[in-house]
C-alpha cells in the first residue's frame, strides 16, 4: 500500500507511505488539528472515465452543503488504466482530496486500508458511480457524529426508499438479504448498498476480525457489528442503478455464499470473540444472567432438531392412534395440529430465546401458518401416494410421512428463523437498533 498523492491544502506536505493519504485538513467549520470530522472513501478499480466527474460532484456537494470538516480519499486498488493518474490530478487540484494506492485488487481491502489509517471521527464510503442521492449523506452520518449510533447504512429495501433498477438485481438483492436473515440471523435490511459509515473507534475494534477483502466485506462487518451488540442506523435512500456496472454477479454470488458459510462457522465455533468485543465496546448484556448474544445457526439448528425429533415421535404416535377413528388425511391434520402448538412453544423458548408474554400471540399465530405449510406438504405426499398405489399399507404411509415430515421440518426451521421469531427492528427510517 502506498500513498500516491496528498490532500491538497495550505500545508502542501506529503504523507509517509504508511500514513493516511493527506495531512490534517481544514473544513468550513475551522481548523481540525486532529483530522476532519468525516472522511469519505471512494474505492475504485479501472474507473478512469467516471472518477473525475464523480469526485468533483461529491467535492462540490460536501463543500456547499456539509456542515463539518471533511476529506475525500480515492482508494485505488490495483487499477491498470489511467485511474491513478486521474486521481493524482484531482488530489492536486481540489482541497481535502487524497489518494491511497494499493497494489492488490479488492474493495474490502481498499476500505480496510483507508479506514485503518484515517484520523477522521467518522469514516464513510460510497461507490464511484454515486448511485445514491448525496442528500442522504448527512442523515447517514449525523447519528454517528453525535454518538447515538455505531454504524450506518443506506437501505434500498425500505418502503420509503425510491429505487430505479432492473428486476433481476432487485430479486437478487432481496433474496440475498433474506438468505442472511435465515442463515446468520441478520436484522439489518440491506447489506449490499454502497453507502455506509462507521465511527473510527468502532472500526478500530472490528476491522482486525473482518477477513474478506472483496465484496463480502460489508456483510461480514455488519454481521460482526450486530453480533457485538452495536447500534446500526438505517437511512432509506434514493438510488438509481448504474447501467454500466461491471460487477460479475455469478462470481460475487459464489463468493458471498462462501463468506456466509465461513462466518456461520466462525460464529458457531466461537472463533469470533463476541463477548470480548462487547466488553471492549461497552455493549455487554443489560442482564448478565440472560446474555443477549444471539444463538448461532448451528446451535439453533441442533435445538430445533432435538425438538423436531421429539415432535415427530409424538406426531407419528398420534397419527397411528388417531388412524383407528379417522381416515389418513384427518388423522394427519389432527396429529399435526396437536403437536404444532407444543412445537412452537418449545422452539420459542429453547431455540430462539423468546420468553414472556410479549409477542406470544403473534408467534403462535404465525406458527399456525407454518403448521399449514406442514399440512400441505404431508397431505400432498399422502395424496400422491394414494393416487399412485390406490390402497397403500399403513407401513408405507408412515414411511412416506417420515420423508415428507423431514422436508416440512426443514421448511419450518427456515420460516421460524426468518419470519416467526425474527426480532423486528423499530422504524427503519432512522431508528437505530
Amino acid at each position: 500500500m502506498t500513498a500516491l498523492a496528498p490532500a491538497s491544502d495550505s500545508t502542501g506536505s506529503l504523507p509517509a507511505a504508511d500514513a493516511r493519504p493527506g495531512p490534517a485538513l481544514t473544513g468550513r467549520g475551522g481548523s481540525e488539528a486532529a483530522g476532519p470530522v468525516l472522511e469519505v472513501v471512494v474505492p475504485v478499480h479501472n474507473e478512469q472515465d467516471d472518477l473525475e466527474p464523480c469526485v468533483r460532484r461529491l467535492h462540490a456537494y460536501l463543500t456547499e452543503h456539509f456542515p463539518y470538516s471533511f476529506a475525500i480519499t480515492i482508494a485505488d486498488n490495483a487499477s491498470t488504466d489511467r485511474t491513478a493518474e486521474v486521481a493524482v490530478a484531482l488530489a492536486g487540484g481540489l482541497p481535502h482530496v487524497g489518494v491511497l494506492q494499493l497494489t492488490e485488487k479488492g474493495r474490502g481491502r481498499a476500505l480496510a486500508a483507508a479506514w485503518s489509517v484515517s484520523p477522521a471521527a467518522v469514516m464513510a464510503y460510497m461507490d464511484v458511480d454515486l448511485s445514491t442521492d448525496l442528500n442522504a449523506l448527512l442523515p447517514l452520518v449525523a447519528p454517528l457524529i453525535s454518538g447515538h449510533s455505531d454504524l450506518a447504512i443506506g437501505t434500498r429495501l425500505s418502503r420509503s426508499a425510491r429505487v430505479i433498477r432492473g428486476g433481476k438485481r432487485e430479486v437478487i438483492s432481496r433474496c440475498y438479504n433474506l438468505l442472511l436473515r435465515g442463515t446468520l440471523a441478520a436484522r439489518f435490511s440491506d447489506a449490499q448498498c454502497g453507502f455506509k459509515a462507521i465511527r473510527r473507534d468502532v472500526a478500530d475494534s472490528l476491522l482486525p476480525w473482518v477477513t474478506d477483502q472483496g465484496w463480502f466485506f460489508d456483510t461480514e462487518l455488519l454481521v460482526l457489528a450486530e453480533k457485538a451488540g452495536l447500534r446500526i442506523h438505517e437511512v432509506p435512500v434514493d438510488w438509481v442503478d448504474d447501467p454500466d456496472s461491471r460487477v460479475d454477479i455469478v462470481t460475487t454470488a459464489i463468493d458471498d455464499l462462501r463468506g456466509i458459510a465461513r462466518v456461520g462457522r466462525d460464529l458457531a465455533t466461537g472463533r469470533l470473540p463476541l463477548r470480548d468485543l462487547r466488553r471492549q465496546l461497552g455493549r455487554e448484556p443489560l442482564d448478565p444472567a440472560r446474555p443477549d448474544v444471539p444463538a448461532g445457526l448451528v446451535s439453533q439448528g441442533v435445538r430445533f432438531a432435538v425438538i423436531g425429533a421429539v415432535s415427530t415421535v409424538a406426531y407419528l404416535a398420534l397419527f397411528v392412534l388417531l388412524r383407528h377413528g379417522f381416515d389418513a388425511q384427518g388423522a394427519n391434520v389432527l396429529a399435526l395440529l396437536l403437536t404444532a402448538v407444543g412445537n412452537t412453544a418449545a422452539n420459542r423458548r429453547l431455540t430462539f430465546g423468546r420468553r414472556g408474554p410479549a409477542g406470544a400471540a403473534g408467534h403462535h399465530l404465525r406458527g399456525l401458518v407454518v403448521f399449514g405449510v406442514g399440512v400441505a406438504l404431508t397431505s400432498g405426499a399422502l395424496g400422491l401416494l394414494s393416487a399412485a398405489t390406490g390402497h397403500p399399507s399403513r407401513l408405507l404411509e408412515v414411511a412416506v410421512l417420515l420423508v415428507a415430515n423431514a422436508i416440512a421440518t426443514l421448511v419450518r426451521f427456515v420460516l421460524m428463523r426468518c419470519w416467526v421469531f425474527r426480532r423486528r427492528p423499530a422504524a427503519v427510517s432512522g431508528e437505530a437498533r
